[in-house]
């Protein structure tokens, strides 16, 4: 009896042994269908008619281990748009750090005696992308503090710190006059918080009546640019058609078209000519605010070496920085960044060095950049080209930095109302698992669409992504194909 019970305890633990074996064979087949499931769904996602004619490139990864779960056309090159900046934004962390601030200063050749700067005053410039009227007006202010009533010499911007290229080798010469190709200086300034160095703003508001011209009006106000009005208000009902446009070479703006009265009124950023002397020119406004005379000219010059520091100006650190940058996706903080990081590692403010060292440091973070083609930081370019695979590749080994964390605060978020937490993807994906969830950079040039980042499944599991779609007709509206992964993957 004690065989018999011993032997159908065995039999009994046997069964037990195969059935739990079973079970776990069950899960882990259950586990990888669901899986192939998800992908199996993606695959049909790229049946999509707005695809038809285009060129696709896929990855998703396994942000635990980095495993590759899921490509297509993974390790094709493709045009990355602003996914670019995912690149960028990496290699001016690691090699400029969170902390990096960018300085503007106002210095003399001369000396100050009884309120009187005798000599030359320098406003020299490196590089901040930040500045706007009111950081001008402070630096005026703090010059006035040090007893400065009357300049006896010249007022000298100083923007040597860069090269005297303004656009990077690829910008469509039709971006010229558009706030996203804007050109990239040592000094520049920015009408509000948006951060688009080197633009202004042109605000257009109908008459009072019809038949009367309407009003345009630029901010900041300044004698720099030169504004042809030529729009007119027309009846409600009738069709708003306006035209904003700089005539290559000059900052004169016209302002063509019509706008019905009644209407609010409209806003339009137009990218200057030589930002420069648009720097230039709102600082010595600042002086004329502050009662500071100048009795010499304005000019463009070098600072010499055996010059003082008066008032020096700091930015906001490189960690706050990026979100305007990545969040609004800002053409002109990419490209100086890469010439900062160009200067302070070679010594010279310009593209070829800084992307030297942009691959350098992005081949040390454990990137193959072997196979990329990288003309300029902000994707702009049509010549530019990366692999999905080396995108995800990216974003996993970004995990392991000590920035990463800032890093990941300045991608926008799917669905978030506010315009500095989402972002370009601020009216995207709302109302799906994916909003408050997926945390990705978008791109969009012509013919270009992309979104590349990370995001969590209902699972648990975490998950790095980069769709890079070329050759489409409607950039617009495929931006729906990379929705429905980015939410395929959120709900796994």
């Amino acid at each position: 009896m004690t065989i018999y019970i011993n032997t159908l305890g065995i039999v009994f633990v046997s069964i037990g042994i195969t059935l739990a074996l079973f079970s776990e064979g069950y899960h882990a087949q259950a586990v990888v269908s669901k899986r192939q499931n998800t992908f199996d769904q993606i695959s049909n996602i790229l049946d999509h008619p707005l695809l038809d004619g285009s060129v696709t490139g896929i990855s998703v990864r396994s942000a635990e281990s980095g495993e590759i779960l899921y490509e297509h056309n993974g390790n094709t090159r493709l045009r990355p748009a602003s996914n670019m900046k995912l690149l960028t934004a990496a290699a001016a962390l690691d090699q400029l750090g969170e902390n990096y601030t960018f300085k503007t200063e106002l210095m003399t050749d001369g000396c100050i005696r009884a309120r009187i700067l005798t000599g030359n005053l320098y406003l020299k410039g490196y590089g901040d992308p930040t500045l706007v009227e009111k950081d001008f007006n402070e630096m005026a202010d703090a010059l006035k503090d040090k007893g400065v009533k009357l300049i006896i010499g010249n007022i000298i911007a100083d923007d040597s710190w860069y090269d005297k290229e303004r656009y990077s080798k690829d910008l469509p010469w039709t971006d010229e006059m558009q706030y996203y190709g804007a050109q990239i200086s040592a000094i520049t300034a920015a009408p509000d918080d948006d951060y688009d160095s080197g633009t202004i703003v042109v605000k257009v508001r109908p008459g009072k009546k019809v038949n009367s011209p309407a009003v345009v009006s630029i901010f900041p106000r300044t004698k720099y640019v030169k504004v042809i009005n030529s729009v007119k208000t027309v009846g409600q009902g009738r069709k708003r058609t306006l035209k904003i446009r700089r005539e290559h070479g000059t900052n004169t703006i016209t302002a063509e078209g019509t706008i019905p009265v009644g209407e609010k009124a409209a806003k339009s950023r137009v990218a200057i000519w030589e930002p420069t002397g648009y720097a230039l020119e709102l600082f010595t406004n600042a002086l004329q605010k502050q009662g500071v005379k100048v009795l010499k000219r304005v000019k463009h010059g070098i600072t010499p070496k055996n010059a003082t520091v008066l008032v020096s100006h700091r930015s906001m650190p490189l960690s706050q920085l990026l979100v305007p940058f990545m969040k609004l996706s800002n053409n002109t903080h990419a490209e100086t960044l890469v010439k900062e990081i160009g200067r302070t590692a070679k010594g010279e403010g310009n593209w070829e060095n800084g992307l030297e060292v942009m691959e350098r440091n992005l081949q040390t973070l454990g990137v193959d950049t072997g196979n990329m083609v990288i003309r300029d930081g902000s994707g702009v370019s049509h010549v530019s080209l990366l692999k999905a695979n080396d995108i995800t590749k990216l974003l996993f080994l970004c995990q392991t930095k000590t920035w990463f964390q800032t890093y990941l605060n300045s991608l926008p978020v799917a669905g978030a109302s506010n315009r500095m937490v989402g972002g370009t993807l601020q009216k995207r994906m709302r109302n799906t698992s994916a909003a408050g969830n997926v945390k990705a950079k978008t791109g969009t040039i012509s013919t270009v669409s992309s979104l590349s980042g990370y995001v969590s499944g209902k699972s648990g599991k975490k998950y790095i992504f980069s769709v890079l779609l070329n050759n489409v007709a409607d950039e617009a509206a495929v931006k729906k194909v990379e929705d429905q992964i980015a939410i395929l993957l959120s709900n796994q």
